[in-house]
């Protein structure tokens, strides 16, 4: 699923605001260094998501037959190829 700049930044700014408000956390930079930074790292997981996402879709396509996005059958291939891609990465 593709998430809109705007989503991303909502998150990142709702994000800073809830770590600002812990007293446990204590911003050794500027609240708009973070809230930037946050925003950045959340696009990259955005990004690897996307890339693993695909990497799953692939390899159902790649079967002999169809298998129809929705089926049973499709959600158990997805699930199980999404974790092989993730395992890839060491996650």
């Amino acid at each position: 699923m593709r998430i809109t700049r705007d989503k991303v930044n909502k998150l990142a700014a709702l994000s800073t605001e809830a770590l600002a408000n812990c007293p446990e956390v204590e911003f050794k930079e500027a609240y708009d260094d973070v809230r930037q930074e946050l925003r950045r790292v959340l696009e990259g997981l955005f990004v690897e998501e996307e890339a693993l996402d695909k990497a799953a879709r692939q390899k159902i396509e790649s079967q002999r037959r169809i298998i129809t996005e929705g089926t049973p059958e499709w959600d158990i291939l997805y699930r199980k190829y999404y974790a092989e891609e993730v395992k890839k990465l060491g996650i």
